[in-house]
């Protein structure tokens, strides 16, 4: 479902950039006389782009925090018997569904995986990204590194691969 999902918001993304360039690229043309025309369509298409980058972000982060979530939910629906699905249904006897993806779920998964810690400290980090986004982006960011889709979409295929959702 997730692998899916991904895919389509990184098909839409690549149309929209496509689109975006396209549409601008035509109206650099016919405003190619007017230096101050082109400065403010180059601006605008730099802006554009930039907010497709951070929407389609968005999407990829909050399509990998649905597949936790009911990942969560079945191991616990299940019950199975490995000590993740154990961990999960311990917090499920105290919160059932108001469970903290970051507090509860990552650090589960942390506990009862091996091989994850990079890949949950770099999920954290994104999802922190992602609040940021989500909540207006009004204060000044403190990331250790650049939010964009490609890198985002890379995180995700990495931890498609490695978490067995």
């Amino acid at each position: 479902m997730a692998d899916t999902a991904i895919v389509e918001i990184a098909e839409y993304h690549t149309d929209v950039v496509f689109s975006l360039k396209l549409y601008f690229s035509e109206a650099l043309q016919v405003s190619a006389n007017d230096v101050r025309v082109r400065d403010e369509i180059a601006s605008r298409l730099t802006a554009r782009l930039e907010e497709t980058d951070q929407r389609s972000v968005f999407f990829v982060l909050t399509s990998l925090e649905a597949a936790f979530r009911v990942d969560y939910q079945c191991r616990c629906e299940k019950r199975l018997k490995d000590d993740l699905s154990k961990a999960f249904r311990a917090i499920w006897k105290s919160r059932q569904t108001r469970v903290s993806l970051d507090e509860d779920i990552f650090k589960a998964w942390k506990q009862h995986s091996s091989g994850s810690q990079r890949l949950i400290g770099e999920l954290r980090s994104a999802f922190n990204f992602r609040h940021w986004l989500a909540h207006g982006s009004y204060w000044v960011p403190k990331f250790g590194r650049t939010y964009d889709f490609n890198f985002v979409y890379s995180l995700a295929d990495q931890v498609l691969d490695a978490f067995p959702l």
